[in-house]
């Protein structure tokens, strides 16, 4: 394919990704935004006074990068996974892998999707909590960084769970028994420097924890992981998810029958 061709196959398949999910923005985009909404009411407005300050910030301060993250990654991770087994169940993307279109345009289509449905939900979440307790911004440039490289890491890992699903059940095996239990236990709530030494050792094998609290340190300033190790963390992450996608596409795996 020329330069040309193949950058007219991405903006199909991004394009028709993006359409797919912004047409029923009621159930795609505006669910998550009430769910965050109820989270700022309970644990912010209703729970937080309670627990008072947290790494010295009102509670609702310190949890509302990590509630606008677990916006980002349940999204970017739920679009790709339902649209790549959709389009197995379909039928469809086998004329994709069997097109002159190479592998990573497909690969890159489907992420961009995910991502865009991701930051979509991510900038809704902000702004409703706004509404609830006013912005610092510790550094832009993090924040931007840090929620896109999630948005991709996470659309990647919803494509891989999208070529193994063999039928619609296996789309939510792997966000409700893995992706829901790490992003809770990833530092939302709370900061690792409370737990015993014992769990905060546990809590370091989790890649949630590095991205929330990065993404955190972008408003607060405050983290308890090391910057530079969060970043490699997740750029690590996207290398091997990215090279592995690309592989099981190459080999047609769950898709060539």
């Amino acid at each position: 394919m020329t330069p040309h061709a193949k950058l007219v196959a991405l903006r199909t398949i991004a394009t028709k990704e993006i359409l797919r999910f912004s047409r029923i923005w009621i159930q795609t985009i505006l669910p998550p935004v009430i769910t965050m909404a109820l989270y700022f009411i309970i644990f912010g407005n209703l729970i937080g006074p309670r627990i008072g300050q947290m790494d010295g910030f009102d509670y609702m301060e310190f949890i509302i990068p990590g509630l606008i993250m677990m916006a980002v990654i349940t999204n970017s991770y739920a679009n790709v996974v339902s649209s790549f087994y959709g389009s197995k169940f379909q039928r469809h993307i086998e004329e994709m892998i069997i097109s002159p279109t190479p592998n990573y345009i497909i690969l890159v289509g489907f992420v961009l999707g995910g991502v865009a449905r991701g930051l979509a939900v991510g900038v809704a979440v902000t702004l409703v909590s706004m509404v609830f307790h006013p912005l610092n911004i510790h550094s832009l440039w993090i924040i931007l960084s840090m929620i896109l490289l999630t948005a991709i890491l996470f659309s990647l890992a919803g494509l891989i769970n999208g070529v193994y699903a063999k039928s619609f059940d296996d789309i939510s095996i792997v966000p409700t028994f893995v992706l829901t239990p790490l992003t809770y236990l990833g530092g939302i709530f709370y900061s690792i420097s409370m737990l015993p030494e014992f769990w905060q050792r546990m809590s370091l094998v989790n890649p949630i924890l590095y991205m929330v609290n990065a993404f955190r340190y972008g408003f607060l300033g405050v983290s308890d992981i090391h910057l530079g190790t969060s970043y490699a963390i997740s750029i690590g992450f996207i290398v091997v998810l990215y090279l592995f996608s690309l592989y099981l596409l190459r080999k047609g795996h769950g898709i060539r029958t």
